[in-house]
């Protein structure tokens, strides 16, 4: 028995209120487009009903299954253990808060079956993106961290903070080892996937700020922790890349793919 084309990795720190609804969104519309799936929730050592949820729905949804975090919690770790464990051809990290709808995951599905490429990543800010209810003061924090990301690594792409991205399996196996513990992760993937030679193509996505539940995000928190991980890719960029660069057999569509110069 063939395992199944895609999974979908989704950490959940007390998210009682929605993790559910998310699971159970994503997992009909998949199954409505046909495409062979396992959504993998993380429970990262809450301590609310989320893994007590969790266990009800699985009942209903025979493509669920969670795991739990080992202490101590952290965004960055919760995305590891389910990295270290989907089953898939393909993953895709999405958030529990519904942030990203089951829409997008399937054109980004669509993109990564139709052409060559390696991984698939979404922007709010390209043409035809939305960032639906972000706070100011971070949206404008966002735009300055990604503009100083682009022009550091020479960079089209735009929305390098954004978690919504899709992996072939082969491309996680190469990015490893993953240092991040917390957000800083939806950072350190994409910037080691570019710099590693792996070939992408952006995608516009949709994107909603919470309804329910808080954000688990702290800005003073986080700073110096996305301004490392940053550091630490650029110097692989210029120092070991070479130790590290994926050399494929044969080059994509050149219009189909974008590569860090």
């Amino acid at each position: 028995m063939t395992g199944p084309q895609l999974s979908v990795v989704i950490p959940a720190h007390n998210e009682e209120a929605c993790v559910v609804d998310t699971v159970r969104a994503l997992a009909e519309r998949l199954e409505a487009e046909g495409i062979s799936h396992e959504i993998l929730v993380v429970n990262d050592n809450s301590t609310d009903r989320t893994e007590e949820r969790l266990i009800e729905a699985m009942t209903e949804l025979p493509t669920l299954r969670y795991v739990n975090n080992p202490p101590p919690h952290g965004y960055g770790l919760a995305v590891r253990c389910g990295l270290e464990r989907f089953e898939g051809d393909a993953v895709a990290v999405v958030m529990a808060d519904a942030a990203d709808p089951p829409d997008d995951l399937v054109r980004f599905y669509r993109v990564l079956e139709s052409t060559q490429v390696d991984c698939v990543f979404g922007s709010r800010f390209a043409r035809g993106g939305v960032a639906q209810d972000y706070p100011p003061f971070k949206r404008v924090v966002n735009r300055v961290a990604n503009t100083f990301v682009r022009i550091l690594f020479g960079l089209h792409y735009n929305d390098v903070t954004n978690a919504f991205k899709l992996y072939r399996r082969h491309v996680i196996e190469g990015l490893q080892p993953l240092l991040s513990h917390h957000f800083n992760l939806t950072v350190e993937l994409p910037l080691k996937a570019i710099v590693r030679g792996y070939t992408f193509e952006v995608v516009p996505n949709r994107w909603r700020g919470r309804r329910r539940g808080s954000s688990q995000l702290v800005l003073k928190e986080m700073g110096s922790r996305y301004l490392f991980i940053v550091l630490y890719c650029f110097i692989e960029k210029w120092l070991s890349a070479g130790d590290y660069r994926r050399k494929p057999a044969a080059e994509p569509d050149a219009r189909a793919v974008r590569r860090a110069s």
